[in-house]
């Protein structure tokens, strides 16, 4: 199990195989996401592509500690798409992603426990095929230090493997790094204690 400071999500968008039911085609999308509107573009591209299918679903969930999620039946019977295909990112414990199921209609009905089960597999096929990898949660810091001590404060940041987002270097500098979590409160005491360097959580 993944420790309290990592989550896992997807590198890039990927394609399942396609799925048959009965004259029905289930083609499964996942994408990685990290906002609302990324999700409405990638629905979109998705709808155009597919412009002749007659369901489009998915599931989403965004965040690693507070957590947003969706599950859309898009017109399919309640619960038969978007839940099932939401279950997938749980039991592949994935977030930022969205799972996008398009479904070509084949004239015949599948029953509720049909598309269940459709849904779901498209869903599992797509994030089969995808790319999973761990990122750790972080916390991110602005470092406020005289131009005096650069030479000691990158020396500290080389040594704990701390990544600078940004940085701003005049007679005053402002650095803004990001630190894995789970030393994010022995990273901040280092710097706390360095006479002439201003730490602040941001």
């Amino acid at each position: 199990m993944h420790t309290e400071d990592t989550y896992k999500t997807i590198s890039k968008p990927s394609i399942g195989e396609l799925f048959k039911d009965k004259n029905s085609k289930f083609i499964g999308y996942a994408f990685h996401v990290e906002n609302e509107d990324e999700i409405k573009t990638h629905i979109e591209e998705v709808k155009k592509e597919h412009h002749s299918a007659r369901h489009w679903c998915y599931a989403y969930q965004l965040g690693t500690e507070t957590i947003t999620f969706r599950a859309n039946d898009d017109g399919e019977p309640n619960n038969s798409a978007g839940m099932p295909i939401y279950g997938q990112i749980q039991s592949f414990d994935l977030t930022n992603v969205l799972v996008i199921v398009v479904r070509y209609y084949g004239g015949v009905k599948l029953g509720v426990g049909g598309l269940i089960n459709a849904y779901k597999t498209g869903a599992q096929l797509a994030l089969e095929a995808s790319d999973i990898i761990e990122k750790t949660i972080n916390t991110n810091f602005s470092l406020k230090f005289e131009y005096k001590n650069m030479s000691k404060v990158m020396r500290i940041l080389k040594e704990n493997q701390i990544d600078i987002i940004n940085q701003t270097l005049e007679l005053n500098c402002l650095l803004e790094i990001s630190v894995r979590k789970g030393n994010a409160s022995r990273v901040f005491e280092i710097f706390n204690q360095f006479y002439g360097v201003k730490i602040d959580e941001l």
